[in-house]
């Protein structure tokens, strides 16, 4: 695809990885980051399309009294029914590249840093110059996980619509390992964004 940016990082690895810790890092040495999971949440998912074609398919019970989207009944209700995730994902990811698409547009010289979750999922490495995969032991991915408040059984509901890790890896232009201190993993990517942008 065309783009006008000059540097476009895509950043990826399973939940409980450390992505955004990694990509906090990133920023600290000049990358414009964005987080898409952030864009879809504060952005698309406010939408007054995207809310209206919501509550046409799964009903008002997907909304608080307020009006405010219940994430929460939302996200049980797609990760667990293949259909209704393909069919959010519809509403949701084209909007999402449009949004990638005017970022890079208006700020053409920056060095970007892309999150993206499921960037090897949706087969999305040719928006990227490099892409990073942050990976970690799976016990400590899953304890990191169940800290966040995600219970052990839905955290591996959603791992398991993810590539394996493994795999990322070996797809990856570059890995990081988050199995140590913070200064261990900002230390790694100090190395890399070195190599990036020099």
């Amino acid at each position: 695809m065309a783009r006008s940016a000059n540097l476009i990082v895509g950043l990826t690895g399973g939940m409980g990885c450390g992505k955004s810790t990694a990509a906090g890092f990133f920023a600290e040495r000049g990358f414009r980051r964005l987080d898409s999971d952030a864009v879809v949440h504060d952005i698309l998912l406010t939408n007054q399309e995207v809310r209206q074609a919501i509550r046409t398919r799964f009903g008002d019970e997907m909304f608080a009294a307020d009006g405010t989207l219940r994430r929460d009944r939302l996200g049980q209700r797609v990760f667990g029914d293949t259909g209704d995730l393909a069919w959010l994902e519809e509403q949701l990811h084209p909007r999402l590249y449009d949004y990638w698409r005017q970022a890079f547009a208006g700020s053409p010289a920056e060095a970007w840093l892309v999150e993206v979750p499921l960037l090897f999922e949706k087969g999305l490495e040719n928006w990227f110059d490099f892409t990073v995969c942050v990976t970690t032991d799976s016990d400590l991915q899953l304890r990191r996980l169940e800290l966040k408040g995600i219970p052990p059984e839905l955290a591996r509901q959603r791992l398991a619509k993810q590539l394996p890790l493994a795999r990322k890896c070996e797809l990856a232009d570059f890995v990081l390992l988050n199995d140590g201190t913070p200064d261990f993993l900002r230390e790694q990517v100090n190395a890399l964004a070195d190599r990036l942008l020099n």
